[in-house]
């Protein structure tokens, strides 16, 4: 081979390696990427808003490895993600992995996004590709296009992580994903992309809590950029943030922004521009390779996101902790605090009020009840709920062995088969019963006394920590099993407690239900240098009474009645009134 022809390849190979030129990513989303009516009300072209373009910058700067959004709900994020892909499939062919918090997430993007997109983008359509997996099985989560790959995996699936290598990262809602006994599957995914110098990680979510958020610690590492809106009276430049909102008392439609510069008021009809006059702002310059964005819904000009719809989506869920949470997450784009470090069973005591299982409040629209089972014993607790409230009317005990003795069973079983008399004349039941199964050794025994009452939602439970949903069903050695997410309800829990809100005691509870109820606070510690937050018992305290009320809260979400007409039911003062049946249990003569 001669001089010159090898000068020739080693040219080529060096032009092949060298980066691709500088692309200007907006533009080429909105020439290539376009919207279909099961994506997007905005059908066509996609056109971004400003805040979208400074994002989308950001994601085409080859300078910039790394890409950290804040975001709330309403910002068109997610079809932005899919629009990086198709630049990549398109003109800068690469490995790309994509990681979601479960792989329902995973396969939703794909379905639900991806697809249509490609589908109806002419320059992307049919680029991708099903990829065949190991053993010869086409996977929709593992597409190919020429000269790359997407692979979409759920972050639970550590294996998967380890047996992939991309240049491009995706990690969408990342305060969704936990960390594992292999670590954070956000810092193993990352491992992921070591071999590629000029890499692309780019991580986006709604925050959670705001001492554990994966996405508030990563933009706490980058360049801090926040959107800002411009006055059309003095022409400053706001971030907005919901005080700058108000509107008339009892009108949450006249929500309008009050400038801090000048004060002047500016109605919704006038945010487009508003916003259209826009800019990102970096508050942290020294950093110079991580773009990180904050912003919330205020400045999205989606119909369903006016200041109106916010400011009435507000007033619905102040008095509610978890309603107001989720608000607060996914709108305002905050990390929720915990209210306080630790109950005071003393000042809850003190709540109690004159109502009882046999004396219901007048609100009571539904009862359900949880059970714990202890070896020697089952403990159970009833709430009754309104449409805002929740009463804790009952707590007992039914003595026994449980494995040994049918007795507490029988009595727990004529308890829960009891009618009462509603205050305004109807008749009420239990509506959900929880059964506590964690015990290994008492499962079967739960399991054998809940599978014949399936029918009356009387079920078998089992608590899980972590990010879980309230309750799910699942199964065991052939049987319905409940899943209950204890860690979310006992957070929404203690919210309620330390706000004095909507939960009730009744003034038959003792001293004993309140230390119990107390018997646990909320820490935060670091796992392979990642904060993961968890429930510790407080030494020396039992904890059956919070169990009790946790598993009766979790199975109000097993009730679908329509409360309108379980309301008029209730208040039918015709109906025959059942005779009572008291049960006593043998541990009141002990």
């Amino acid at each position: 081979m001669t001089h010159a022809a090898l000068t020739q390849i080693r040219a080529e190979t060096y032009a092949a390696l060298r980066p691709p030129p500088p692309v200007n990513l907006p533009d080429w989303i909105e020439s290539h990427v376009r919207l279909p009516s099961e994506v997007s009300a905005q059908t066509g072209p996609m056109i971004l808003t400003p805040v979208q373009r400074g994002i989308a910058e950001a994601m085409g700067d080859s300078e910039i490895e790394r890409v950290t959004v804040v975001k709330p709900v309403r910002l068109g994020y997610t079809s932005l993600l899919t629009a990086l892909v198709g630049y990549y499939c398109d003109s800068n062919p690469s490995p790309i992995l994509a990681v979601h918090p479960t792989e329902g997430d995973a396969r939703g993007w794909i379905v639900d996004d991806v697809d249509p997109i490609f589908t109806a983008s002419p320059e992307l359509r049919g680029l991708l590709t099903l990829e065949a997996d190991p053993t010869g099985r086409s996977t929709l989560l593992s597409r190919k296009f020429p000269g790359g790959s997407l692979k979409v995996i759920a972050a639970k699936s550590p294996r998967n992580l380890r047996r992939h290598n991309a240049k491009v990262l995706i990690l969408d809602e990342i305060d969704g994903m936990e960390s594992g006994a292999e670590g954070s599957p956000i810092t193993l995914a990352e491992r992921r992309t070591l071999s590629f110098p000029d890499r692309k990680i780019v991580a986006g979510s709604t925050p959670t809590w705001e001492d554990t958020s994966h996405v508030l610690r990563l933009y706490a590492q980058s360049d801090k950029r926040l959107f800002e809106i411009r006055c059309l009276d003095c022409d400053d430049y706001t971030a907005p943030r919901w005080e700058h909102i108000e509107w008339d008392s009892g009108k949450p439609e006249t929500a309008a922004f009050v400038c801090p510069h000048c004060g002047a008021v500016q109605p919704e009809n006038r945010k487009a521009e508003m916003v259209q006059h826009g800019r990102w702002i970096i508050t942290a310059p020294d950093v110079k390779n991580h773009a990180g964005f904050r912003t919330n819904v205020l400045v999205s000009t989606l119909p369903a996101a006016s200041w109106g719809n916010i400011a009435r989506e507000f007033l619905a869920a102040k008095d509610h902790p978890d309603l107001l949470q989720s608000w607060t997450n996914t709108l305002m784009a905050e990390g929720w605090k915990q209210a306080g470090e630790e109950l005071d069973e003393s000042a809850l005591a003190n709540r109690r009020e004159s109502f009882s299982l046999e004396d219901l409040p007048d609100e009571t629209l539904v009862l359900t009840c949880g059970v714990d089972v202890q070896h020697d014993r089952l403990e159970s607790v009833t709430l009754a709920h309104s449409r805002t409230d929740t009463f804790v009317v009952d707590a007992r005990v039914f003595w026994g062995p449980v494995n040994d003795s049918d007795v507490p069973w029988a009595e727990l079983d004529a308890f829960l088969a009891q009618t009462y008399i509603h205050p305004g004349g109807g008749i009420l039941r239990m509506d959900a019963v929880a059964v506590d199964s964690s015990d290994g050794q008492t499962m079967d025994r739960v399991l054998a006394f809940c599978q014949p009452k399936l029918s009356r939602r009387i079920v078998p439970i089992k608590g899980a920590d972590g990010q879980r949903p309230a309750i799910r069903a699942s199964a065991t050695k052939g049987q319905r099993l409940f899943i209950v997410g204890v860690d979310g309800i006992k957070a929404n829990l203690t919210e309620r407690l330390m706000r004095g809100t909507s939960i009730r005691f009744s003034d038959t509870l003792d001293a004993r239900f309140f230390e119990e109820l107390a018997s646990e606070r909320r820490v935060v510690k670091y796992s392979r240098g990642a904060p993961k937050a968890s429930w510790e018992r407080i030494p020396g305290k039992r904890a059956e009474a919070l169990d009790c009320v946790v598993y009766a809260l979790a199975v109000r979400n097993l009730v679908g009645v329509n409360l309108d007409i379980r309301e008029m039911e209730l208040a039918d003062r015709g109906t025959t009134a059942p005779r009572r049946t008291v049960v006593k249990s043998k541990w009141l003569s002990r």
